[in-house]
This record gives structure tokens, sequence and C-alpha cells, in this order.
């Protein structure tokens, strides 16, 4: 065998067999028989972490068989890989090419920072105080080493495009936000974030962790650069797995590989008789796509497959339909919060799939509380963030509610 078949062998090695479809059809929201939370359990903390799919789940079940040779391989890694990519791409209405596979969205966000040349390199990168924490930390970081970093403040808990617009200028290399942040579930207006980098030409990253699955994204209409998010959360998928977007046609042009793997190459040896001679060892061509820009080697397959079933699920329920049905739970917490001595630090307008309030020690005063309800939310120390998802209903709300009160 050749080195190319060879290698291709090795790294996509499996037996075929008849696909099995684990997917149920979605049916009307809410979706709660699709889950195991069980009941009696009041689960509002999908911002932290979603729950897993049945069907999802089942599919990572049959994976491990594989891998522990109880059952052959029922799919190639990479082909599978390939399906879950495409099923993304029509999620934010991108090319599949465009879309490579991450670690993380933070690994993703180095990614873009480290190939578009920041470090070292000249101009300034805007960001904002809303944006992730841990985003925070790496331009704080590599301002210690010289980065011209500015960071918008928000007003009333949002950021202001004029405050925005203040900050960038034609020294810009990166505009860097979260699209729904992580801390209130502000939500930015992307085009206009985007229209604004763009007059000064600077680029957009995006952090749509918070809203990759539950809210829509289209790249095309908003014109973004580049943007990343963990499957952890709204895409119902596993630890260890993420998406980056790359706008194709910045590839090699603007972003640059900034590390180097078998992952972004078909290589070819020549060790055997029977191989073709070359000068070296390994002769390889790297892929032109995302993929070939970011995929250095292997991936979290346990999480591929989780996606396989969590991403047509998605797409058959429609994020627009998750989006509209959760709103009127939110709006109830809008409104009943206040009335029970919660601040609200989330704008009201704010169409993302979360809220936070704040009050004086509310987690020293409500943690063992929602515990004894059986209720899930995330508690940080003045902070409470609220966020439902499409198995819950205004029962659950209620449940909440009659927790704080």
């Amino acid at each position: 065998m050749g080195g190319l078949a060879a290698t291709a062998a090795w790294r996509d090695f499996h037996v075929e067999f008849p696909e099995v479809n684990v997917t149920r059809a979605a049916g009307p929201l809410p979706a709660r028989d699709d889950f195991a939370i069980p009941a009696g359990q009041t689960y509002l903390n999908s911002a932290f972490i979603h729950p897993v799919p049945v069907a999802a789940a089942e599919a990572v079940r049959r994976y491990l068989d594989t891998r522990t040779f109880r059952e052959p391989r029922i799919r190639s890694g990479d082909s599978l890989a390939a399906e879950v990519k495409g099923e993304f791409a029509q999620l934010i209405n991108a090319r599949p090419t465009e879309i490579g596979l991450v670690q993380s969205t933070s690994a993703g966000e180095n990614l873009v920072v480290n190939g578009l040349g920041v470090p070292g390199g000249a101009g300034n990168v805007v960001t904002d105080a809303l944006h992730f924490d841990g985003s925070l930390v790496l331009y704080g970081e590599l301002a210690k080493r010289g980065l011209d970093l500015r960071i918008v403040r928000p007003r009333a808990w949002r950021i202001e495009m004029d405050d925005l617009a203040r900050a960038v200028d034609r020294r810009t290399r990166l505009v860097a936000l979260s699209l729904v942040s992580w801390y209130n579930g502000f939500q930015h207006d992307l085009k206009a974030v985007c229209d604004l980098a763009h007059a000064q030409g600077a680029y957009v990253y995006a952090d749509v962790v918070q809203a990759a699955g539950n809210t829509p994204i289209d790249v095309r209409a908003s014109g973004v650069d580049f943007l990343a998010c963990s499957t952890f959360k709204w895409l119902m998928g596993d630890f260890g797995l993420g998406f980056l977007f790359v706008r194709e046609e910045l590839l090699d042009t603007v972003f640059h590989r900034s590390q180097i793997g078998y992952g972004e190459a078909d290589t070819e040896m020549h060790y055997l008789p029977s191989d073709p001679p070359a000068a070296t060892p390994v002769t390889w061509t790297l892929h032109g796509d995302a993929a070939g820009h970011v995929e250095v080697g292997t991936y979290a397959q346990g999480a591929v497959n989780a996606l396989a079933v969590s991403l047509p699920y998605l797409r058959r329920l429609g994020v627009e339909n998750i989006q509209a049905y959760r709103q009127p739970l939110l709006r109830r917490l809008h409104d009943e919060l206040p009335r029970l001595g919660f601040t609200p630090i989330t704008p009201p307008e704010t169409p993302s799939a979360l809220v936070a309030f704040t009050m004086a020690g509310a987690e020293q005063r409500f943690a063992e509380r929602l515990k004894a309800a059986n209720v899930a939310v995330s508690l940080y120390g003045d902070r409470i963030r609220i966020a439902p998802s499409l198995f819950n209903d205004m029962r659950d709300i209620e449940t909440l509610l009659g927790a704080l009160s």
C-alpha cells in the first residue's frame, strides 16, 4: 500500500456496517421527553452546561462500545466529523470549508489572535468588559508584552456602539467580543459591530458559545470574520470539542497557520522500496480550507458522535423556534425577580437565552434554599444567572420563583 493510502487507512480505520439513525423526530416544545432530566429536578442552568439529548448520549455509548471492541465501528471518524462540520455550517450559514474543529472556544480565539499575528505586531485590539473573562486574561497578558489594548466598559449593562466607535481606529487590528455575554446575557448587534470595524480596516472575532444553538446566527448577513464556540453548552455536545469559523477569503491572505500538524496535510511516505522516491522521508500537501489551518491532530470523537445527533436535532426544531419559545419564560423572570428584591443586570430588550440579577449575598442567602427545592441555576456571590432551554416550561419558572420568594 502506498504512503498516502497507508496514512489515510491508519487515521480512518473502520469497518463498514449499515448506518443506524439514533435521532428521534423532533416534536413540539417543550421537548422534555428528549432529555433524561429526573422528575422533580428543575434545571435552569443550560448556560453553564447543557444536558445532552438521550439520543445523542446513546450515540456516544455506541461509539464507546467500538472503543472497547465490543462492537465494530459504524462510521469513520473523519467522515462523521465532516458531516458534523457541515451541520454546524448550515446552522450559521457558512460553507463547510470555513469550519475547523478546535478544542474549545478559547482555543479558537487563541488561533485567531496568533493567526493574525497580533502578538508582537503593530496596531491595537479592542474588546469590551462583558467579553469572556478568560479572553480578557488573554488580551491582558498580551498587553503586558506591549499590545495596545482598549477595553470598552458597559453603561447600564450594555456596550454602546458610540463607545465602541471611539475605541476603534485605523490602527485597530481586531475587535473581539462575545456575541452574547456569559456574564449578563447582553447581546451585540453583530452586523453593526462588523460594519464599524470593517470601515476602519479591522477584523471581528465573536465568541458565540452562549448563542450558537439558541440564537440565530448568519455569518453572511453579519459579515463576521471569525467566530468560535465549544459544543458542551447549547449545541448539546460535550467537552473537548468546538468549532472555529474563518471567512474563506481570509485564509492565507490574512489568517495564517500558527501551528502545524499532520491533521492539516495529506502526506506520502518514502521509506520502502515500493514507495515513490523522494529526497525526504515524507512529502505533503497542506489543506487550504479552515480545517487545514487549525486541525493539528486528533479530536474528541465521542463529542463528534454526540453532535452527529444533536445538530440535526437542533436543525429540525429550528433555532428561531427555540428562541421564540423561551421569550415568555424570560419575560416572566424580568417581571417578577425585581419584585422579590433582585436588581436586573440584563437589558430588558436583550433576546438572548440567559438573564442575570444581583442581590447582596445572593449565593449565601439562596444556595441551600434552591438545593432543597432541587432547582439548578448559577449563583456567583451577589449574582444569579438563569438560563432556560427547550425542555423548560413556565412551571419551572414558577418553581424557581417559589424557591426565591
